[in-house]
Protein backbone atom coordinates (compact mmCIF):
# COMPACT_ATOMS: atom_id res chain seq x y z
CA UNK A 1 0.00 0.00 0.00
CA UNK A 2 2.84 2.22 0.88
CA UNK A 3 4.27 3.05 -2.54
CA UNK A 4 0.73 3.08 -4.17
CA UNK A 5 -0.18 5.67 -0.91
CA UNK A 6 2.71 8.14 -1.97
CA UNK A 7 1.84 7.98 -5.88
CA UNK A 8 -1.57 8.53 -5.02
CA UNK A 9 -0.62 11.54 -3.19
CA UNK A 10 1.60 13.03 -5.75
CA UNK A 11 -1.40 12.67 -8.40
CA UNK A 12 -3.65 14.65 -6.19
CA UNK A 13 -0.94 17.58 -5.53
CA UNK A 14 -0.31 17.92 -9.14
CA UNK A 15 -3.57 17.50 -10.71
CA UNK A 16 -5.97 18.92 -8.00
CA UNK A 17 -3.36 21.28 -6.60
CA UNK A 18 -3.72 19.27 -2.90
CA UNK A 19 -0.28 19.86 -0.87
CA UNK A 20 0.94 16.48 -0.18
CA UNK A 21 1.49 17.45 3.14
CA UNK A 22 -1.58 18.51 4.40
CA UNK A 23 -3.08 15.40 3.11
CA UNK A 24 -0.43 13.31 5.26
CA UNK A 25 -1.02 15.97 8.03
CA UNK A 26 -4.69 14.82 7.85
CA UNK A 27 -4.33 11.32 7.73
CA UNK A 28 -2.02 11.52 10.91
CA UNK A 29 -5.04 12.76 12.98
CA UNK A 30 -7.78 10.71 11.49
CA UNK A 31 -5.28 7.65 12.28
CA UNK A 32 -4.97 8.57 15.83
CA UNK A 33 -9.16 8.66 15.97
CA UNK A 34 -9.35 5.27 14.14
CA UNK A 35 -6.60 3.58 16.49
CA UNK A 36 -9.04 5.33 19.31
CA UNK A 37 -11.85 3.92 17.97
CA UNK A 38 -10.78 0.33 17.78
CA UNK A 39 -8.22 0.10 20.54
CA UNK A 40 -10.01 2.33 23.16
CA UNK A 41 -7.08 4.24 23.75
CA UNK A 42 -5.13 7.05 22.24
CA UNK A 43 -4.87 9.93 24.51
CA UNK A 44 -0.87 9.25 24.17
CA UNK A 45 -0.53 7.94 20.86
CA UNK A 46 1.13 9.54 17.59
CA UNK A 47 0.97 8.16 14.28
CA UNK A 48 3.68 8.46 11.80
CA UNK A 49 3.71 8.39 7.91
CA UNK A 50 7.01 7.53 6.83
CA UNK A 51 6.99 9.37 2.91
CA UNK A 52 10.02 7.66 2.12
CA UNK A 53 8.96 3.58 2.93
CA UNK A 54 5.02 4.63 2.72
CA UNK A 55 4.58 3.25 5.94
CA UNK A 56 2.73 4.03 8.93
CA UNK A 57 3.67 3.88 12.30
CA UNK A 58 1.77 4.05 15.78
CA UNK A 59 3.63 5.26 18.52
CA UNK A 60 2.76 5.14 22.51
CA UNK A 61 3.95 8.41 24.57
CA UNK A 62 4.79 7.78 28.01
CA UNK A 63 6.36 10.14 30.38
CA UNK A 64 9.54 8.47 32.60
CA UNK A 65 8.74 8.18 36.66
CA UNK A 66 10.07 6.74 39.27
CA UNK A 67 6.71 5.29 40.68
CA UNK A 68 4.71 3.87 37.98
CA UNK A 69 1.03 4.39 38.54
CA UNK A 70 -0.74 3.88 34.86
CA UNK A 71 1.43 1.74 32.85
CA UNK A 72 -0.61 3.05 29.53
CA UNK A 73 0.90 6.55 30.39
CA UNK A 74 4.23 6.70 32.33
CA UNK A 75 7.01 4.15 31.78
CA UNK A 76 10.03 3.87 35.20
CA UNK A 77 13.44 5.10 34.97
CA UNK A 78 14.83 1.49 35.61
CA UNK A 79 12.94 0.49 31.88
CA UNK A 80 13.75 3.61 30.36
CA UNK A 81 17.74 3.37 30.89
CA UNK A 82 17.25 -0.21 29.74
CA UNK A 83 16.40 1.32 26.25
CA UNK A 84 18.98 4.51 26.96
CA UNK A 85 20.93 5.51 30.42
CA UNK A 86 20.39 9.44 29.32
CA UNK A 87 17.11 9.00 29.83
CA UNK A 88 16.07 11.22 33.15
CA UNK A 89 12.71 11.72 35.05
CA UNK A 90 10.16 14.14 33.17
CA UNK A 91 11.76 12.71 29.77
CA UNK A 92 8.50 11.21 27.09
CA UNK A 93 9.44 8.08 25.53
CA UNK A 94 8.19 7.12 22.40
CA UNK A 95 6.93 3.04 22.25
CA UNK A 96 6.09 1.69 19.24
CA UNK A 97 2.29 -0.25 19.02
CA UNK A 98 1.11 -0.52 15.75
CA UNK A 99 -1.45 -3.39 15.45
CA UNK A 100 -0.91 -6.21 13.30
CA UNK A 101 -3.78 -5.58 11.55
CA UNK A 102 -3.84 -1.94 11.61
CA UNK A 103 -2.96 -1.86 7.79
CA UNK A 104 -6.22 -2.62 7.11
CA UNK A 105 -7.86 0.36 9.31
CA UNK A 106 -5.40 2.78 7.87
CA UNK A 107 -6.38 1.75 4.31
CA UNK A 108 -9.81 2.74 4.63
CA UNK A 109 -9.07 5.83 7.16
CA UNK A 110 -6.70 7.05 4.20
CA UNK A 111 -9.23 6.58 1.32
CA UNK A 112 -11.52 8.44 3.57
CA UNK A 113 -9.46 11.33 4.31
CA UNK A 114 -8.36 11.65 0.79
CA UNK A 115 -12.14 11.52 -0.37
CA UNK A 116 -12.70 14.29 1.93
CA UNK A 117 -9.70 16.80 1.08
CA UNK A 118 -10.20 15.91 -2.10
CA UNK A 119 -13.60 17.26 -1.87
CA UNK A 120 -12.63 20.34 0.47
CA UNK A 121 -9.98 21.37 -1.66
CA UNK A 122 -12.43 21.52 -5.13
CA UNK A 123 -14.31 23.31 -3.11
CA UNK A 124 -11.36 26.11 -2.12
CA UNK A 125 -10.18 25.89 -5.90
CA UNK A 126 -13.67 26.80 -7.07
CA UNK A 127 -14.09 29.23 -4.03
CA UNK A 128 -11.56 31.28 -5.04
CA UNK A 129 -11.41 31.18 -8.66
CA UNK A 130 -15.32 32.16 -8.75
CA UNK A 131 -14.72 35.13 -6.08
CA UNK A 132 -12.54 36.45 -8.42
CA UNK A 133 -15.45 37.40 -11.12
CA UNK A 134 -17.53 38.66 -8.38
CA UNK A 135 -18.91 41.92 -10.04
CA UNK A 136 -18.67 40.68 -13.61
CA UNK A 137 -19.51 38.97 -16.93
CA UNK A 138 -19.46 35.40 -17.67
CA UNK A 139 -20.65 33.07 -20.54
CA UNK A 140 -22.36 29.55 -19.54
CA UNK A 141 -24.68 27.47 -21.14
CA UNK A 142 -28.34 26.82 -19.89
CA UNK A 143 -28.41 23.53 -17.88
CA UNK A 144 -31.70 23.01 -16.65
CA UNK A 145 -34.21 24.47 -14.23
CA UNK A 146 -36.83 24.43 -11.89
CA UNK A 147 -39.52 26.74 -10.66
CA UNK A 148 -37.42 28.97 -8.81
CA UNK A 149 -34.10 28.96 -10.57
CA UNK A 150 -32.06 28.41 -13.95
CA UNK A 151 -28.81 26.62 -13.65
CA UNK A 152 -26.45 27.89 -16.03
CA UNK A 153 -22.68 25.48 -16.51
CA UNK A 154 -20.47 27.75 -15.83
CA UNK A 155 -17.75 24.60 -16.55
CA UNK A 156 -16.57 23.84 -12.95
CA UNK A 157 -19.52 24.65 -11.01
CA UNK A 158 -23.29 25.12 -11.69
CA UNK A 159 -24.36 28.77 -11.12
CA UNK A 160 -28.17 30.02 -10.03
CA UNK A 161 -29.83 32.52 -12.16
CA UNK A 162 -32.50 34.33 -9.59
CA UNK A 163 -36.20 35.35 -10.06
CA UNK A 164 -35.13 38.61 -9.42
CA UNK A 165 -32.24 37.89 -11.62
CA UNK A 166 -34.04 36.72 -14.89
CA UNK A 167 -35.41 39.58 -17.51
CA UNK A 168 -39.18 39.61 -17.60
CA UNK A 169 -40.59 37.58 -20.28
CA UNK A 170 -36.84 35.63 -21.34
CA UNK A 171 -37.29 32.26 -21.43
CA UNK A 172 -34.12 29.81 -22.01
CA UNK A 173 -34.02 26.78 -23.43
CA UNK A 174 -31.35 23.54 -22.71
CA UNK A 175 -27.87 23.81 -23.57
CA UNK A 176 -28.54 27.99 -24.82
CA UNK A 177 -25.27 30.07 -23.97
CA UNK A 178 -26.06 33.09 -22.25
CA UNK A 179 -24.03 36.00 -20.78
CA UNK A 180 -24.67 36.37 -16.60
CA UNK A 181 -23.66 38.52 -14.49
CA UNK A 182 -22.32 36.96 -11.48
CA UNK A 183 -23.94 39.10 -8.29
CA UNK A 184 -22.63 37.38 -5.27
CA UNK A 185 -20.38 34.15 -4.46
CA UNK A 186 -21.12 32.35 -0.84
CA UNK A 187 -18.99 29.66 0.47
CA UNK A 188 -21.64 27.20 2.36
CA UNK A 189 -21.12 24.47 4.05
CA UNK A 190 -22.38 22.52 0.76
CA UNK A 191 -19.64 23.93 -1.49
CA UNK A 192 -19.69 27.40 -2.71
CA UNK A 193 -22.77 28.92 -4.37
CA UNK A 194 -23.08 30.85 -7.26
CA UNK A 195 -26.02 33.76 -7.93
CA UNK A 196 -25.62 35.09 -11.20
CA UNK A 197 -28.29 37.76 -12.79
CA UNK A 198 -29.15 39.14 -16.11
CA UNK A 199 -31.11 41.91 -14.88
CA UNK A 200 -28.66 43.69 -12.41
CA UNK A 201 -27.81 47.34 -13.78
CA UNK A 202 -23.83 46.40 -13.35
CA UNK A 203 -24.85 44.15 -16.02
CA UNK A 204 -25.53 46.79 -18.27
CA UNK A 205 -21.84 48.28 -17.62
CA UNK A 206 -19.67 45.31 -18.24
CA UNK A 207 -21.76 44.83 -21.64
CA UNK A 208 -20.63 48.71 -22.37
CA UNK A 209 -16.86 48.29 -20.99
CA UNK A 210 -16.81 44.46 -23.31
CA UNK A 211 -18.23 46.57 -26.07
CA UNK A 212 -16.37 50.44 -25.83
CA UNK A 213 -12.88 50.16 -25.71
CA UNK A 214 -12.53 53.84 -24.25
CA UNK A 215 -14.93 52.81 -21.36
CA UNK A 216 -12.94 50.04 -20.91
CA UNK A 217 -9.65 52.49 -20.89
CA UNK A 218 -11.18 55.05 -18.77
CA UNK A 219 -11.36 57.60 -21.41
CA UNK A 220 -15.24 57.51 -20.93
CA UNK A 221 -17.04 56.88 -17.41
CA UNK A 222 -20.28 55.81 -16.91
CA UNK A 223 -21.84 58.20 -13.99
CA UNK A 224 -24.83 56.27 -13.49
CA UNK A 225 -27.33 53.89 -14.64
CA UNK A 226 -30.92 53.67 -14.57
CA UNK A 227 -32.77 50.57 -15.78
CA UNK A 228 -36.19 48.18 -15.56
CA UNK A 229 -35.17 45.09 -17.10
CA UNK A 230 -36.38 43.92 -20.50
CA UNK A 231 -38.04 47.50 -21.09
CA UNK A 232 -35.65 50.48 -20.81
CA UNK A 233 -32.65 51.50 -19.77
CA UNK A 234 -30.70 55.31 -19.19
CA UNK A 235 -27.35 55.97 -18.83
CA UNK A 236 -25.41 59.09 -18.03
CA UNK A 237 -21.51 58.96 -19.11
CA UNK A 238 -19.25 61.54 -19.24
CA UNK A 239 -15.73 62.03 -21.24
CA UNK A 240 -12.67 63.11 -19.34
CA UNK A 241 -10.69 64.21 -22.77
CA UNK A 242 -12.49 66.82 -24.25
CA UNK A 243 -11.67 65.51 -28.14
CA UNK A 244 -13.79 62.42 -27.62
CA UNK A 245 -17.75 62.56 -27.27
CA UNK A 246 -19.00 60.24 -24.48
CA UNK A 247 -22.59 59.57 -25.99
CA UNK A 248 -21.49 58.95 -29.67
CA UNK A 249 -18.76 57.10 -28.30
CA UNK A 250 -21.02 54.69 -26.99
CA UNK A 251 -23.20 54.74 -29.49
CA UNK A 252 -20.97 53.68 -31.89
CA UNK A 253 -20.38 53.63 -36.43
CA UNK A 254 -24.78 54.24 -37.20
CA UNK A 255 -25.57 52.48 -33.45
CA UNK A 256 -23.73 49.30 -34.38
CA UNK A 257 -21.86 49.49 -30.62
CA UNK A 258 -25.27 49.84 -28.81
CA UNK A 259 -27.19 47.85 -31.04
CA UNK A 260 -25.23 44.82 -29.93
CA UNK A 261 -25.92 45.22 -26.17
CA UNK A 262 -29.46 45.93 -27.19
CA UNK A 263 -29.63 42.43 -29.00
CA UNK A 264 -28.03 40.62 -26.09
CA UNK A 265 -30.54 41.97 -24.21
CA UNK A 266 -33.14 41.05 -26.07
CA UNK A 267 -34.52 44.09 -27.43
CA UNK A 268 -34.49 46.56 -23.87
CA UNK A 269 -34.63 50.24 -25.29
CA UNK A 270 -31.41 52.02 -24.16
CA UNK A 271 -31.16 55.95 -23.70
CA UNK A 272 -27.59 57.32 -23.81
CA UNK A 273 -27.08 60.75 -22.14
CA UNK A 274 -24.28 63.34 -21.05
CA UNK A 275 -23.34 63.71 -17.71
CA UNK A 276 -22.70 67.22 -16.08
CA UNK A 277 -22.23 68.85 -12.72
CA UNK A 278 -25.05 70.95 -13.62
CA UNK A 279 -28.02 69.01 -11.88
CA UNK A 280 -30.74 71.16 -13.85
CA UNK A 281 -28.81 70.80 -17.19
CA UNK A 282 -28.60 66.53 -16.03
CA UNK A 283 -31.97 66.39 -15.24
CA UNK A 284 -32.50 68.28 -18.77
CA UNK A 285 -30.51 65.65 -20.29
CA UNK A 286 -31.91 62.44 -18.28
CA UNK A 287 -35.70 63.50 -19.65
CA UNK A 288 -34.39 62.78 -23.38
CA UNK A 289 -36.10 62.78 -25.88
CA UNK A 290 -38.32 65.47 -24.34
CA UNK A 291 -37.67 69.35 -24.83
CA UNK A 292 -37.63 70.95 -21.26
CA UNK A 293 -38.08 74.47 -20.88
CA UNK A 294 -37.62 75.09 -16.78
CA UNK A 295 -36.05 73.06 -13.83
CA UNK A 296 -37.53 74.98 -10.30
CA UNK A 297 -35.43 73.17 -7.14
CA UNK A 298 -37.30 73.08 -4.15
CA UNK A 299 -34.95 74.45 -1.68
CA UNK A 300 -33.47 72.18 0.87
CA UNK A 301 -34.64 68.99 -0.90
CA UNK A 302 -33.57 67.22 -3.90
CA UNK A 303 -36.94 67.61 -5.34
CA UNK A 304 -37.69 69.70 -8.45
CA UNK A 305 -40.30 70.79 -10.77
CA UNK A 306 -40.02 70.70 -14.92
CA UNK A 307 -41.43 72.64 -16.85
CA UNK A 308 -41.87 71.12 -20.52
CA UNK A 309 -43.99 72.11 -23.43
CA UNK A 310 -48.08 71.38 -23.51
CA UNK A 311 -47.19 69.24 -26.51
CA UNK A 312 -43.76 66.91 -24.95
CA UNK A 313 -46.24 66.72 -21.38
CA UNK A 314 -46.42 62.67 -22.09
CA UNK A 315 -43.79 62.66 -24.06
CA UNK A 316 -41.61 63.53 -20.66
CA UNK A 317 -43.56 61.36 -18.96
CA UNK A 318 -43.42 57.99 -20.61
CA UNK A 319 -45.56 55.24 -20.92
CA UNK A 320 -46.66 54.13 -17.67
CA UNK A 321 -44.52 57.13 -15.87
CA UNK A 322 -41.19 55.26 -16.63
CA UNK A 323 -39.58 58.21 -18.25
CA UNK A 324 -39.87 60.45 -15.62
CA UNK A 325 -38.75 57.32 -13.10
CA UNK A 326 -35.63 56.14 -14.89
CA UNK A 327 -34.66 59.49 -14.75
CA UNK A 328 -35.35 60.15 -11.30
CA UNK A 329 -33.30 57.26 -10.72
CA UNK A 330 -30.78 58.46 -12.66
CA UNK A 331 -30.31 62.09 -11.28
CA UNK A 332 -31.50 61.21 -7.90
CA UNK A 333 -33.76 63.87 -7.81
CA UNK A 334 -37.70 63.67 -6.82
CA UNK A 335 -38.98 65.18 -10.25
CA UNK A 336 -42.48 66.67 -10.86
CA UNK A 337 -43.30 67.76 -14.33
CA UNK A 338 -45.41 70.14 -15.82
CA UNK A 339 -46.91 71.61 -19.04
CA UNK A 340 -46.41 75.34 -19.24
CA UNK A 341 -50.03 75.56 -18.88
CA UNK A 342 -50.04 73.61 -15.92
CA UNK A 343 -46.85 76.14 -14.34
CA UNK A 344 -48.64 78.96 -14.79
CA UNK A 345 -51.71 77.70 -13.18
CA UNK A 346 -49.16 76.16 -9.94
CA UNK A 347 -47.40 79.35 -9.27
CA UNK A 348 -50.60 81.25 -8.88
CA UNK A 349 -51.46 78.66 -5.78
CA UNK A 350 -50.88 78.33 -2.60
CA UNK A 351 -49.39 75.23 -2.98
CA UNK A 352 -46.70 76.50 -5.10
CA UNK A 353 -45.94 79.35 -2.13
CA UNK A 354 -45.97 76.50 0.36
CA UNK A 355 -43.23 74.65 -1.36
CA UNK A 356 -40.84 77.22 -3.13
CA UNK A 357 -41.39 80.29 -0.20
CA UNK A 358 -42.74 77.89 3.11
CA UNK A 359 -40.93 81.06 4.98
CA UNK A 360 -44.14 83.55 3.58
CA UNK A 361 -46.52 81.23 4.54
CA UNK A 362 -45.34 80.52 7.71
CA UNK A 363 -45.31 84.66 8.14
CA UNK A 364 -48.76 84.83 6.52
CA UNK A 365 -50.06 82.30 9.19
CA UNK A 366 -48.58 83.55 12.85
CA UNK A 367 -50.16 87.18 11.37
CA UNK A 368 -53.47 85.61 11.08
CA UNK A 369 -53.06 83.43 14.19
CA UNK A 370 -52.31 87.24 15.66
CA UNK A 371 -48.65 85.58 17.47
CA UNK A 372 -46.87 87.43 14.26
CA UNK A 373 -43.96 88.88 15.88
CA UNK A 374 -43.37 92.57 15.74
CA UNK A 375 -41.75 94.28 13.26
CA UNK A 376 -38.61 95.43 14.75
CA UNK A 377 -37.73 99.30 15.26
CA UNK A 378 -35.59 100.67 12.59
CA UNK A 379 -32.05 102.46 13.80
CA UNK A 380 -32.96 105.59 13.10
CA UNK A 381 -36.02 105.60 15.00
CA UNK A 382 -34.39 104.10 17.99
CA UNK A 383 -31.35 106.85 17.53
CA UNK A 384 -34.15 109.66 17.52
CA UNK A 385 -36.00 108.17 20.77
CA UNK A 386 -32.38 108.28 22.34
CA UNK A 387 -31.93 111.99 21.46
CA UNK A 388 -35.02 112.90 23.17
CA UNK A 389 -34.39 110.80 26.08
CA UNK A 390 -31.07 112.38 26.72
CA UNK A 391 -32.32 116.15 26.17
CA UNK A 392 -35.02 115.24 28.72
CA UNK A 393 -32.87 114.02 31.28
CA UNK A 394 -30.22 116.94 30.80
CA UNK A 395 -33.26 119.46 31.37
CA UNK A 396 -34.12 117.65 34.50
CA UNK A 397 -30.86 117.37 35.83
CA UNK A 398 -30.25 120.95 34.83
CA UNK A 399 -33.32 121.85 36.96
CA UNK A 400 -32.04 119.54 39.92
CA UNK A 401 -29.14 121.79 39.94
CA UNK A 402 -30.80 125.29 39.71
CA UNK A 403 -32.55 123.61 43.18
CA UNK A 404 -29.48 123.19 44.77
CA UNK A 405 -28.16 126.70 44.27
CA UNK A 406 -25.71 125.08 41.44
CA UNK A 407 -25.33 125.54 37.88
CA UNK A 408 -25.10 123.29 34.81
CA UNK A 409 -22.13 125.90 33.20
CA UNK A 410 -20.27 125.34 36.89
CA UNK A 411 -20.07 121.96 35.67
CA UNK A 412 -18.89 122.18 32.67
CA UNK A 413 -15.85 124.59 33.84
CA UNK A 414 -15.01 122.84 36.25
CA UNK A 415 -16.26 125.25 39.46
CA UNK A 416 -17.25 122.32 41.39
CA UNK A 417 -14.99 120.85 43.72
CA UNK A 418 -14.95 117.10 44.23
CA UNK A 419 -17.45 116.45 46.98
CA UNK A 420 -19.55 119.02 45.41
CA UNK A 421 -19.61 117.09 42.37
CA UNK A 422 -20.02 113.79 43.80
CA UNK A 423 -23.17 115.11 46.16
CA UNK A 424 -24.56 116.68 43.14
CA UNK A 425 -24.47 113.99 40.76
CA UNK A 426 -25.86 111.53 43.68
CA UNK A 427 -28.89 113.84 43.75
CA UNK A 428 -29.79 113.81 40.32
CA UNK A 429 -29.39 109.97 40.51
CA UNK A 430 -31.48 109.82 43.22
CA UNK A 431 -34.64 112.05 42.20
CA UNK A 432 -34.24 110.69 38.91
CA UNK A 433 -36.72 107.79 37.73
CA UNK A 434 -33.98 106.50 35.40
CA UNK A 435 -30.46 107.12 34.53
CA UNK A 436 -28.89 107.66 31.42
CA UNK A 437 -26.84 104.68 31.64
CA UNK A 438 -29.93 102.45 31.91
CA UNK A 439 -31.84 104.71 28.84
CA UNK A 440 -28.55 103.20 27.02
CA UNK A 441 -29.01 99.47 28.02
CA UNK A 442 -32.82 99.47 27.28
CA UNK A 443 -32.51 100.46 23.97
CA UNK A 444 -29.01 98.86 23.20
CA UNK A 445 -27.35 102.49 21.77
Amino acid sequence: MGKELIQAFETLENEKGISKEVIIEALEAALVSAYKRNYKQAQNVEVHFDEKKGEIKVYAVKEVVDLVMDSTLEVSLEEAHERNTAYEVGDKIRFEVTPKDFGRIAAQTAKQVVTQRIREAERNIIYNEFIDYEDDLLTGTVERQDRRYVYINLGKIEAALTPEGQIPGEHFESHDRVQVYVERVENTTKGPQIYVSRSHPNMLKRLFEQEVPEIYDGTVEIKAIAREAGDRSKMAVYSHDPNVDAVGTCVGPRGSRVQTIVDELHGENMDIVEWTEDPAQLIKNALNPAEVLEVHFVPNERSCVVVVPNHHLSLAIGKRGQNARLAAKLTNYKIDIKSEEEFDAFQASEDYEALFHPEMVEEEVLAEEGTAPAEPAEDDELLAVADEVEAIEEEVAAEDLDDQGLRADDIEEGNLGPDQMEDAVADIENDSETSYDDLQEDFEI
